[in-house]
């Protein structure tokens, strides 16, 4: 066993027992490798990684690689999802070196000096194939480069840390930042890039991109009372969660979505499960739902949850990372089936409907098995059956049932059961939209339990830390870990209200503006002031897998502001917004996350407050929600609610239920009827003009 033994991550601990002598990044590594003036390997990745797997069986299981990797270099294992921070500064490090966007597993050699890089790469062979060198080949000369030229290292080191400060140099915008120009353009972006066949955006392999549907939403509602309202911006949103509900991308037995698919048709995926993007998507799908009317958004929505509690739910409340893609020796095969299999399994009116709804019909489409796909319509199953919709319906749920239960007999994906800070964040987001717009309390309660196993356990010494495990929690938490967190938190609010949470929302805000901000420039940088010092503290702003911390920042914290009258908040999100200006303007669609803020801060939606008894102000709540629209923020605080902050305790109850609307810093006088609360919201919206 090497130094990995001793780690929580299912990650590194599944290269302990490696012949290579890894060490996790720290200082006992770090100064080993400057001790003995030997080139650091650096190795990211993550469990749920297909190609990480096939390298450490291919070399680091391989006695001779081992051997050869330990007497040239000092070997350093990360898990990308534990340090975020070291992933970030190395993939943009790989990027300025290979001129190409990374990825996992990311090899990466560093001088020992200073841990600047001198050469990246991602996955290598064992032997030289796909216009690849052999590894053994790349660590040998990898080595002999380093000490024939270290003048030439220490240069090149350099060089890569001022392109990374360049890629990140302040570009302020050529005009004023808070106007709609932002909004206009991501809208164009989207539709130029739009596949009017498949839905989303792009070509293969082809991501969900929650942001940019979020962001299509969200504009097609600011224009629904319009004259000619932006039906295409609503077309783009229903066929992209359309395709993807019927796709491979979507368990269609289990529910949840797989990362990305290799097809452009979403139809077969790659077969890693994550949280965070079932987490939005879940959101999505709620909120889709409530627009729509349609019960197959609802449907999805609701299988979504369902496997979020059943497969990925902690024993305490807090939520697992990821499933690997990999079971039984080979990628996808938890999730593929053959007819006969299948047949098997069902009765034959069950076989009659699932078999043609799902494809089994059809050629093979995963290495001579059937990965299950929408491939005709309940209504067409039901007219060649001779039987009713709902009857069709119910048969494949019937079916899809009995496979569930069969296949949770087969060897199981591997789970990586540590429980990240930010990523749950998304997820109980997810839950606790989902409960509003399903509706369903029992997702809210699994969002309240998670939102409490967060602060409970990852909050240490009044610092939130970003990583749960075997009952440690580690490392300094991150800008997405503070700004996920703050918006999940603030969306619990609104489904059930808590003193506490909204407290803690408080002292989330806080620290996002202690111990984050760029106070020269504006924004927030990933990693805090007294963080560990990298080669390179870096802003991100644009959107990738998961959204920008820096968007969802501004965001968050514009509406903790307007809830509060607390400018402090609302001037850091403007400052955020501003930061990235000239990003905005030469890469709109890069940044949906920002310019959902940037509307927000432009537009301010309405914040409904109600006052009274429990049950009565939950029901008044759920039926202003009824109508999807996400800017309006919707908080039913019971009338003994007590350490109000006084812009919330000046809002009071009376002899019964009592609103108040507010947008920007207008508030409407007390309303005391559902119909007075909805002729408050019919009324012109408030254009927010501070700081212009």
């Amino acid at each position: 066993m090497n130094a990995l033994k001793n780690e929580t991550s299912p990650y590194l601990r599944q290269h302990a027992d490696n012949p290579v002598d890894w060490h996790p990044w720290g200082a006992a590594a770090l100064d080993r490798a400057r001790a003995e003036n030997r080139p650091i390997l650096l190795s990211i990745g993550y469990s749920a990684c297909h190609w990480c797997h096939v390298m450490a069986h291919e070399s680091f299981e391989d006695e001779e690689t081992a051997a050869l990797m330990n007497r040239l270099f000092i070997n350093i294992k990360v898990d990308r999802e534990e340090r975020p921070d070291l992933d970030r500064v190395y993939q943009a490090a790989h990027q300025l070196i290979q001129r190409r966007p990374g990825g996992w597993p990311l090899t990466v050699f560093l001088d020992p000096a200073d841990q600047r890089p001198y050469f990246a790469g991602t996955y290598f062979p064992n032997e030289a194939r796909y216009g690849m060198p052999a590894f053994t080949d790349l660590l040998t000369r990898a080595s002999e480069h380093f000490h024939a030229n270290r003048t030439n290292v220490t240069e090149f080191g350099q060089a890569i840390v001022n392109g990374l400060a360049h890629v990140e140099a302040p570009r302020p915008a050529t005009d004023d930042v808070l106007s709609p120009r932002s909004l206009t353009a991501i809208r164009a972006a989207l539709d130029d890039s739009f596949d009017g066949e498949n839905g989303g955006f792009g070509g293969a392999p082809k991501f969900p991109h929650a942001a940019d549907i979020d962001r299509l939403m969200r504009h097609w509602r600011n224009t629904a009372q319009d004259a000619e309202p932006d039906k295409q911006a609503l077309f783009m949103c229903a066929l992209t969660l359309s395709r993807m509900a019927e796709g491979g991308i979507y368990d269609q037995v289990g529910g949840g979505f797989c990362r990305y698919s290799v097809d452009a048709a979403w139809q077969i995926p790659h077969f890693e499960k994550m949280l965070p993007d079932n987490g939005e998507l879940l959101a999505l799908y709620g909120r889709f739902w409530q627009i729509s009317g349609d019960d197959a958004y609802r449907r999805v929505a609701r299988d979504t949850a369902a496997w979020a509690l059943r497969e990925m739910c902690g024993p305490d409340g807090g939520f697992c990372a990821a499933l690997d893609a990999d079971s039984d020796g080979g990628e996808g095969r938890f999730y593929t089936w053959t007819p006969d299999e299948v047949r098997s399994l069902l009765t034959a009116d069950e076989y009659a409907a699932f078999a043609p709804r799902f494809g089994l019909e059809q050629p093979a489409n995963f290495e001579d098995s059937w990965h299950l796909c929408a491939t005709e319509s309940v209504e067409a199953i039901a007219a060649r059956n001779g039987t009713t919709k709902p009857t069709a319906q119910r048969l494949i749920d019937d079916a899809r049932a009995r496979l569930l239960a069969a296949r949770a007999t087969r060897p199981r994906p591997g789970r990586d059961d540590k429980i990240l800070t930010g990523w749950n964040a998304l997820m109980i987001r997810g839950l606790a939209i989902a409960a509003r717009t399903l509706p369903d309390d029992t997702l809210a309660s699994a969002a309240i339990d998670a939102l409490d196993f967060i602060r409970g356990r990852l909050v240490v010494d009044e610092r939130l830390l970003a990583a749960y495990k075997d009952g440690r929690a580690r490392f300094p938490a991150y800008l997405d870990d503070h700004a996920f967190l703050l918006d999940a938190t603030l969306e619990v609010l609104q489904t059930r209200w808590n003193g506490d949470h909204l407290r803690f929302a408080i002292w989330l805000a806080d620290r996002l503006l202690t111990d984050f901000t760029d106070a020269q420039h504006g924004g927030f940088f990933f990693t805090a002031a007294d963080h560990e010092q990298l080669i390179h503290r870096s802003k991100p702003m644009a959107d990738e897998a998961m959204p920008s911390g820096n968007g969802v920042a501004a965001l968050a914290l514009n509406r903790l502001g307007h809830l509060l009258g607390e400018t402090r908040y609302i001037e850091a999100a403007e400052s955020a917004v501003r930061a990235a200006g000239g990003a905005l303007e030469e890469f709109p669609q890069a940044h949906a996350s920002l310019i959902t803020a940037l509307d927000e801060i432009i537009d301010p939606g309405e914040i409904v407050v109600i006052r009274g008894a429990g049950d009565e102000i939950r029901g008044w709540a759920l039926a202003v929600g009824a109508v999807c629209t996400p800017k309006r923020l919707i908080f039913a605080i019971p009338d003994d609610a007590t350490d109000l902050p006084d812009t919330l305790a000046a809002r009071t109850a009376g002899d019964g239920p009592v609103a108040y609307v507010c947008r920007g810093t207008a508030c409407s006088p007390p309303l005391t009827s559902p119909a007075d609360i909805a002729a408050a919201l019919a009324g012109p919206p408030v254009t927010n003009t501070r700081g212009r």
